[in-house]
């Protein structure tokens, strides 16, 4: 469950509803192995609950219940959460700045024979791995290709990954490369295309979740585009932070058009922006370099910065002024050892509360001087402070009290460095007179440097309230660019049942277009009827004999036509019919037919059944008796005699 603040101000439903769904991630992760909850609420949920309306899932509690009931829902559920909408050279004008920019810096920083390694992360079934591979091919040629290149495709879709190692798509799906690309690299069999197989080999495919997995290494391109969109702003960070681990020190990112580093210009910058390409910074700063790599698990790479860092710590250690290290939560942290020996500080007072020793109060009132540097988010000096040593002997410490900031500009801690300025105090005393007068230049200057101070820090605000707004900007762009691809990903499912409807309809068309032969074809009148005596068929022969068209009788009853023939002395045989007492009724009538020629009209009625042998109707045929002679006769036929 999210432990955002907000969630105290939500209606009570609601706070349950969220509840509910977190629950729901949980059981995805705990059953399935796929961890969602970093991805963007909002979308998730969308998804989540269009499976839901399929299946008719009234709450999240109900639709984990069914998934335990219906384990092959997970995979529906996955492919509709992993929108798996790609396709080859998708964006053409990114694909040209790739080949024109990236490929030509990535070979001139090789020598001839070095190989090449690229990793399409969040691959899905292949496309964008392929197009890689014809681009490289195409720059490089293609024995040189198979040589030098190897190409890692990656997701977490295990059902999309058996797509893409299959290498084999349908006409639509290659309909956007260019024709003579096509013929180049792919194979025409029974209308699908295949990449050629001497090719495929150097396209690797495997699992692999960019949340959770260690990243791999030493990657000159790495293209991972409509991925980062999906997820929250601190998923997105820690992601960002692998891939540049990932890359080469000249390599280069590749992210999709929804997608881009407003708050990471310190670890890539932009090569082509519009078009989303950007290259990594090669070292950013020590801090950086150490949290990456705790984070992707290099053991060799932490054990290279502990090493710096040791020598960091031994340098500050033999800094001729003391100094220590408080962090924020005001803990002393650091102390050298100028520092332990003129305050007393014992080893075991590391890692202690500040306000518990006396350095917080002499020789000078730390706390709130650190306090006010916090606040005030600038180094705060304290002049000419005194440390009485002994009965007679009194030193002077300038102190200053520096914030520690990260390169977000959070607050790290606080260091505060003692300066001796015993014989500089002594110095002053003697010349008094001058130094009233640098003192009111350094107020002067020290007054213009806060006026400076100032005017940057409401700098500050107003850029950081600018990058605010754009990245306000970008999470909406990212947030409609998903509902883009949500919808294309319905629009495909709906070409799909549009074509199986044209094909029903089809063979529909060609099912009437033989009954009809068929009923035209008969010799006799054939009219049928349902239980309610509405005609159905009418024939072009019943037509003919009673002069009729079909559209003039279709729906209308029987009985109540007036055609020459006495149709309500047909309802005792059409009511036995639809009985089921007799098989079929035999009945010759008096009739005159449409040229008013009197005749003797042979009827039979049988009746008409469904699939399960239900009664649905009764037909009727009608035949004009050659003889010529009158009467009526019905029923079944009688058993010969003996």
């Amino acid at each position: 469950m999210s432990n955002d603040p907000t969630e105290e101000t939500m209606p009570p439903q609601e706070l349950q509803h969220n509840i509910e769904f977190e629950q729901l991630l949980e059981y995805l992760r705990r059953s399935r192995g796929f961890d969602f909850t970093g991805y963007k609420r909002a979308s998730l949920m969308r998804r989540v609950n269009k499976r839901m309306h399929l299946v008719g899932a009234n709450s999240y509690t109900h639709y984990t219940d069914y998934l335990e009931v219906h384990p092959e829902e997970f995979a529906r559920l996955f492919d509709t959460i992993l929108i798996n909408v790609t396709a080859f050279f998708r964006d053409p004008s990114a694909w040209e700045a790739i080949s024109s920019l990236v490929i030509p810096r990535i070979l001139a920083g090789k020598r001839p024979g070095d190989p090449i390694r690229i990793w399409s992360a969040g691959c899905a079934s292949g496309e964008e791995a392929y197009t890689l591979a014809i681009v490289l091919a195409e720059a490089l040629g293609i024995e040189a290709f198979r040589e030098r290149v190897k190409i890692y495709a990656t997701d977490v879709d295990e059902e999309a990954l058996a797509r893409a190692r299959q290498a084999s798509y349908t006409a639509r799906e290659v309909q956007s490369i260019p024709h003579e690309l096509l013929a180049k690299y792919f194979e025409e069999n029974n209308g699908r295309f295949t990449f050629h197989k001497d090719l495929r080999r150097s396209v690797i495919f495997g699992r692999h979740d960019l949340i959770q997995d260690a990243p791999i290494s030493r990657i000159d391109l790495l293209s991972c585009r409509n991925t980062l969109m999906y997820l929250n702003t601190e998923t997105q960070a820690r992601i960002l932070e692998r891939l540049h681990f990932a890359l080469h020190e000249r390599g280069f990112l590749f992210l999709g058009k929804a997608e881009t580093l407003l708050t990471y210009n310190t670890t890539f910058i932009p090569v082509d922006l519009k078009r989303r390409i950007f290259a990594k910074v090669a070292r950013g700063n020590l801090r950086d370099r150490l949290l990456v790599m705790a984070r992707t698990g290099s053991e060799e790479a932490v054990n290279h910065l502990v090493g710096h860092v040791r020598i960091r710590e031994s340098a500050f250690d033999a800094a001729p002024v003391a100094q220590v290290v408080v962090d924020f939560g005001g803990t002393l942290t650091l102390a050298n050892e100028r520092s332990r020996g003129l305050f007393n500080i014992a080893s075991t007072d590391l890692g202690r509360p500040l306000q518990d020793l006396q350095l917080s109060y002499r020789p000078a009132e730390l706390r709130s001087c650190i306090d006010r540097a916090y606040t005030e988010r600038r180094e705060i000096i304290l002049k000419d402070v005194a440390w009485s040593i002994g009965v007679s002997e009194t030193t002077y410490f300038d102190v200053y009290v520096t914030p520690l900031m990260d390169a977000g500009g959070s607050i790290l801690g606080a260091s505060v460095t003692f300066i001796d300025t015993t014989t500089a105090k002594r110095i002053a005393d003697e010349h008094q007179r001058s130094a009233r007068e640098l003192e009111t230049a350094y107020e002067e200057l020290q007054s213009t440097n806060e006026e400076l101070e100032t005017t940057n820090e409401e700098l500050q605000s107003t850029v950081e309230e600018l990058e605010t707004t754009s990245e306000e900007l970008q999470s909406t762009n990212e947030e409609l660019e998903t509902m883009n691809e949500e919808l294309q990903s319905t629009n495909e499912e709906l070409e799909t049942v549009n074509e199986e409807l044209r094909r029903r309809s089809d063979e529909l068309k060609r099912v009437n277009t033989f009954l009809e032969s068929i009923l035209g074809s008969l010799r006799g009148a054939v009219v049928v009827v349902d239980p309610e005596f509405l005609i159905l068929v009418w024939n072009p022969k019943a037509e003919d004999l009673w002069g009729l068209r079909a559209e003039e009788v279709r729906s209308k009853n029987l009985l109540n036509l007036d055609i020459g023939l006495p149709v309500e002395r047909l309802k005792p045989a059409l009511r036995s019919c639809l009985s089921g007492e007799v098989p079929f009724q035999d009945l010759s009538l008096d009739a005159t037919n449409r040229r008013g020629k009197a005749i003797v009209c042979r009827i039979t009625c049988t009746p008409m059944t469904s699939a399960d042998a239900a009664i649905i109707g009764v037909i009727l045929m009608m035949n004009e008796e050659a003889d010529g002679s009158t009467g009526e006769r019905g029923g079944p036929p009688s058993a010969a005699a003996p």
